[in-house]
């Protein structure tokens, strides 16, 4: 009986011991080592920029070019080289192909001898008709053909010019369909330019609120691409609604001098509402606002609002905030914030306050 509880106790003695090894072992791990940093969150943060004051409606457009310009050469032949990128910034008159040139250069050549015979008979038979030797009729002739030698002249050097393709215009190369070795056809687009130094966003508007839109209609343009917001300026409007969905095409410009906007680029257009004093419409409403998305405000146990923000020593913080309006995916910061600062955007889940954080 003795024997029996001893044993009872060694084993309770070692579960004991192994449990408290299992726990030194535990919090030894959960432990950061002496020496060691923990590497910083990483998160995407939205810089708060002023903005138009947001009202109207809200649509979705793509960015278009401005204009486009197709490129070809007048006739056919192998294309010995293309000297220009998609994307490459051209100028007007840069060189943007060759084309193989030696069938051109060789008529070239056969009617500059051509010609210089026939200058040669009318310098000789010139003589003869001075000293009345020969008819007019056939002085007349030998003229006629320095002229018409001349004529092919300039038709075979136009020939070789045309065999260098330039720029008719200044902007990007948007696409380049032919390659070198390949044929070219006449009429057939070698590279496109585009005209991106403005540009123009197209929305679908149902035809119900076509009539709340004019030429002067003020817009203000959010790209999320590059995380900017534009003025748009004025509006066209298209006459011919879609059979399907019943609405129609509008494009509105937008300066690009930078040329940050790209064709393709999806854009949120806002229109905003004007403001009236003494009942005349005057300039539109810009009152400064601030907005975020929607999903960059938390809400605290006690209902209160904040968002995370980083400061100058790349820590975040809580920064409770006021919301104002609305607009699709977007929400006004009505207060709490200030113009500069940085709002977490995604990420927002690893934080906690004071967390070290990384910007991506």
């Amino acid at each position: 009986m003795i024997q029996r509880n001893s044993r009872m106790g060694v084993a309770a003695l070692v579960a004991v011991l192994m449990t408290g090894a299992a726990a030194v072992l535990l919090m030894g791990c959960g432990q950061q080592q002496p020496g060691t940093t923990k590497a910083p969150t990483r998160v995407r943060t939205e810089v708060v920029a002023a903005s138009c004051a947001i009202g109207g409606q809200m649509y979705v457009g793509v960015v278009e070019e401005a204009e486009a310009t197709a490129v070809s050469f007048t006739s056919m032949g192998t294309v010995r080289r293309v000297l220009v990128s998609e994307g490459q910034a051209v100028s007007r008159g840069q060189l943007l192909a060759e084309m193989d040139d030696t069938q051109a250069q060789n008529m070239l050549a056969v009617t500059r001898a051509q010609l210089a015979q026939a200058e040669d008979a009318l310098a000789r038979y010139s003589q003869l008709h001075e000293r009345g030797s020969m008819t007019d009729a056939q002085w007349v002739e030998i003229q006629s053909k320095v002229a018409q030698a001349r004529s092919e002249v300039a038709v075979a050097e136009k020939n070789v010019a045309d065999c260098r393709l330039v720029a008719p215009v200044s902007g990007i190369i948007g696409r380049r369909t032919v390659g070198a070795g390949e044929t070219a056809m006449p009429s057939q687009a070698v590279v496109t330019i585009l005209d991106i130094s403005r540009v123009k966003v197209k929305v679908s508007v149902p035809e119900a609120e076509m009539a709340g839109i004019t030429a002067t209609t003020p817009t203000q343009i959010h790209v999320e691409a590059i995380g900017r917001t534009f003025e748009g300026g004025t509006i066209e409007k298209g006459v011919q609604a879609d059979a399907l969905t019943h609405t129609y095409d509008v494009r509105i410009r937008v300066e690009n001098k930078e040329r940050a906007l790209l064709p393709g680029m999806v854009a949120e257009v806002q229109t905003l509402p004007p403001t009236s004093l003494s009942g005349r419409e005057q300039s539109p409403l810009r009152a400064s606002v601030f907005s975020l998305p929607m999903t960059a405000v938390q809400r605290r146990a006690d209902g209160s609002l904040f968002v995370w923000t980083v400061g100058t020593d790349t820590t975040a913080h809580r920064t409770a905030v006021v919301l104002g309006e609305t607009v699709g995916n977007r929400v006004v910061i009505a207060s709490g914030l200030a113009e500069g600062q940085h709002v977490v955007v995604e990420g927002y889940q690893k934080l906690s306050e004071g967390t070290k954080v990384a910007e991506n």
